[in-house]
């Protein structure tokens, strides 16, 4: 039987999880980790690369992520899910490849110059901008190169960071005379663009998100609210589904084609209102979140159970994680 290949990935605790993470992460691992040797990480340590100061909710984070992906169907029985400060080999992985890696390379890194202007603009000043946050990149290469993966699931703005990946493990490679680690290949998702309901990206710090623990009402709530083709005035007014910018764009991620062609031709004809489209859509949303909000309700009811899970992932974790360490050690020739 051939060895399945291994993918790493991961997320940081920020909170409850919406649709966006939904569709653009978590329905792709769920189909993943069926055919892949699966390791997914709740990044607490790379939380504290910008919120250093506000750690108070930190670990109720932890739990909610936790309950978000399990309720959505990433199973413990098929992936490894662990905490990432709990496999503290990654932290000295970490400093192993700080020693090699340019300070130029980290630099270029367009993630950390966005979360650094962030922080600018969020009113901390140029030297707040901490050691830790500067080796994040080096840490995200520390987070796949610690389980030696084939993939790393990713959108295309996330490219950069499994290209330094690639770099620091040549550099690695060639430095220590091994082919010990392996060059990682991005494995590109199709993240659809999960708009929030005000037409702009998906976000918790936007006020604009639908999470997936919301209830039916507020899930309704929150679509009633979506902005709708401006031009139509009145109920039979032909519409203009090009200009329902979220709307549409929903009905496409939740319905099949007959149906999106169905609610189409009802709105270009004026058979169909803004607000009676918005109900319907909300019913869908919400028979298809139903079995997984049921299931998370479940899992809150016993957060042992999501504990224990962690713990146990973390385990498993801290023993793969050891045997690619030892061999680091081993090539770098430390005592």
């Amino acid at each position: 039987m051939t060895e399945k290949k291994r993918i790493v990935s991961g997320m940081r605790p920020t909170g409850k999880l919406h649709l966006g993470h939904y569709f653009g992460v978590l329905a792709n691992w769920k189909k993943l980790q069926s055919e892949y040797d699966s390791y997914f990480f709740i990044a607490d340590w790379h939380a504290l690369t910008t919120k250093f100061d506000a750690t108070d909710t930190l670990c109720d984070n932890v739990l909610n992520v936790a309950l978000d992906w399990l309720a959505c169907g990433i199973d413990p029985e098929h992936s490894t899910i662990y905490v990432q400060s709990m496999v503290p080999q990654i932290a000295q992985l970490h400093i192993y490849l700080s020693m090699i890696t340019p300070q130029n390379w980290v630099e270029r890194d367009p993630t950390l110059k966005d979360m650094a202007r962030a922080l600018r603009e969020g009113g901390h000043s140029e030297a707040q901008v901490s050691y830790g946050l500067l080796g994040y990149p080096v840490l995200m290469s520390a987070d796949i190169m610690m389980f030696n993966a084939h993939y790393v699931p990713v959108g295309v703005d996330q490219i950069p960071h499994v290209e330094l990946t690639r770099d620091i493990i040549r550099r690695f490679n060639n430095t220590y005379k091994t082919d010990f680690f392996i060059e990682p290949e991005p494995l590109l998702t199709q993240i659809p663009l999960m708009k929030g309901i005000d037409g702009n990206k998906m976000g918790k710090s936007f006020n604009n998100d639908i999470k997936i623990s919301d209830d039916e009402e507020t899930t309704t709530k929150k679509i009633m609210s979506a902005i709708t083709d401006r031009s139509r005035l009145r109920r039979d007014d032909p519409g203009h589904p090009e200009d329902c910018e979220v709307v549409f764009d929903y009905w496409k991620i939740f319905s099949d084609e007959v149906k999106i062609e169905e609610i189409e031709g009802l709105c270009r004809m004026g058979q169909i209102g803004c607000a009676q489209c918005k109900r319907e859509l909300a019913k869908r949303v919400n028979e298809l979140l139903a079995p997984i909000r049921e299931k998370r309700r479940q899992l809150c009811e016993n957060p042992k159970v999501v504990r224990e899970i962690l713990l146990e992932g973390s385990q498993k974790a801290q023993k793969d994680a050891q045997i690619v360490l030892d061999k680091v050690k081993e090539v770098v020739r430390m005592y």
